[in-house]
């Protein structure tokens, strides 16, 4: 992952840099979901091992893209708002907003390895066959969709990101509990998943928006790197702490795992900071002395709507922390003129 936003970071403009990130980043969690979807119908046809060796092809598949498609990058180097820099590891792991998003997105991959290590079995329990199961995932999953949409605009436009935000959290909760005390009837099993799936569609795609609205300008990509390592541990021990459960006490153990998770999460999150509508901008203002890039970040963070701004000299960059609702263009254009 980390390399792959490199060479994304390598290949695009700074302007085109974070829509090409949220590409990327909505692929990752796209490709989460259609597995799964997908998963039992592959299993019906060429069973667990031509799973493995379907990823064996899609693997090569990958290898030919970048190789015959992908261009080479004319120049390779560290771009801030997309790849960690070691020296800002100690600032972002300081972060308390950070690491409490950080610890969201590591309870919400933990609780999805988790969960569905035994929800197919619930599922086969309950009546419905394994080569099935994409008849309850496939529209569950649109239905959780378009759920969870107007929560997303609502909690953009009206400003009430903390409370829905702690809303779907609860619901991710509710969700479990209701799969430990009924998962062996069919219909309750495919209400909980349903729930399960809007909250946890809301929560993907909200974290990584106010991981880059919290991360300090110059530390975007090093806060990124931080949260996707979290992400990728939290798969990682879900499925070592969900299969442990599931072997030593069952599959009531393994939602009640997921729901202890989540309330641990609740109670981390509600001190977590009201988010602000901040945006990120990147500059081009040419190489400079440093001490020179510094006088330039001091008169930057002098217009109003600027929250941070932090120049750095070599690299010929303005790393700009934005509120939409202050910041009037027309000055931050007359400062851009004016430095040439």
């Amino acid at each position: 992952a980390a390399a792959v936003m490199a060479l994304a970071a390598d290949l695009t403009r700074e302007e085109h840099r974070t829509k090409a990130m949220a590409g990327i980043g909505m692929t990752i969690g796209f490709s989460f979901m259609l597995a799964m979807i997908i998963g039992p119908s592959i299993d019906g046809w060429v069973g667990v091992s031509g799973i493995f060796w379907l990823t064996a092809l899609l693997a090569l598949i990958g290898i030919a893209i970048i190789h015959l498609i992908v261009p080479t990058p004319v120049q390779s180097r560290i771009h801030r708002d997309a790849e960690p820099i070691p020296a800002m590891f100690s600032r972002v792991l300081k972060h308390s907003d950070l690491l409490r998003l950080d610890f969201g997105i590591f309870s919400l991959h933990l609780i999805l390895t988790a969960l569905f290590l035994v929800v197919p079995l619930a599922l086969r329990d309950a009546g419905l066959p394994a080569a099935e199961h994409t008849l309850v995932y496939f529209p569950l999953m649109l239905v959780s969709i378009i759920g969870m949409a107007p929560f997303l605009v609502l909690s953009e436009i009206k400003q009430k990101t903390k409370p829905i935000f702690l809303g779907a959290v609860v619901l991710l909760g509710l969700a479990q509990l209701a799969l430990w005390y009924n998962n062996d009837d069919l219909w309750p099993i495919i209400f909980a998943i349903g729930a399960f799936f809007t909250a946890f569609n809301f929560l993907e795609a909200t974290l990584p928006s106010l991981v880059s609205k919290t991360a300090p300008a110059d530390a975007k990509g090093t806060a990124m790197g931080v949260y996707s390592t979290s992400q990728f541990a939290g798969a990682f021990m879900g499925g070592l702490f969900g299969g442990w459960a599931h072997q030593a006490l069952g599959i009531e153990a393994v939602f009640l795992l997921g729901a202890i998770v989540t309330l641990m999460w609740l109670l981390i999150a509600l001190k977590m900071s009201k988010p602000k509508r901040h945006v990120s901008k990147i500059l081009q203002l040419g190489i400079m002395p440093q001490d020179h890039a510094d006088n330039v970040a001091t008169s930057l963070r002098q217009i109003k709507g600027i929250v941070e701004a932090v120049v750095v000299g070599e690299e010929g960059l303005a790393y700009l922390k934005i509120d939409r609702d202050l910041l009037n263009m027309a000055d931050l254009d007359a400062f851009i003129a004016s430095q040439g």
